[in-house]
């Protein structure tokens, strides 16, 4: 069953935060995701949009979870970190039909 990172922070350092991107895509890849959307201009209809939007699509939850443990994941999420606050990441499963 397909798994989702939801995912929502500021981005408080551009400059930094433009390196992230393209190391974790292989990282992603390796992993069987897709991004599904990734938004720096989200609509709040609800609450508070922060700067950067993102839902993320893996194979599995395993999958999802394995990719955010890679040890390869460690200095790329430290980029992150470092440029973004107000951070949330959460991890769902796709929605069963009965």
């Amino acid at each position: 069953m397909a798994a989702y990172y939801i995912n929502s922070y500021d981005i408080i350092d551009p400059e930094a935060f433009s390196a992230y991107g393209p190391r974790v895509l292989p990282l992603l890849l390796k992993y069987g995701a897709e991004v599904l959307a990734s938004d720096v201009q989200a609509i709040p209809v609800e609450g508070i949009a922060r700067t950067m939007n993102a839902i993320i699509r893996f194979p599995s939850e395993e999958a999802a979870l394995q990719c955010y443990n890679d040890p390869e994941y460690e200095p790329i999420k430290l980029i992150r970190l470092k440029s973004t606050a107000n951070c949330t990441m959460i991890l769902v499963k796709e929605f069963q039909r009965f």
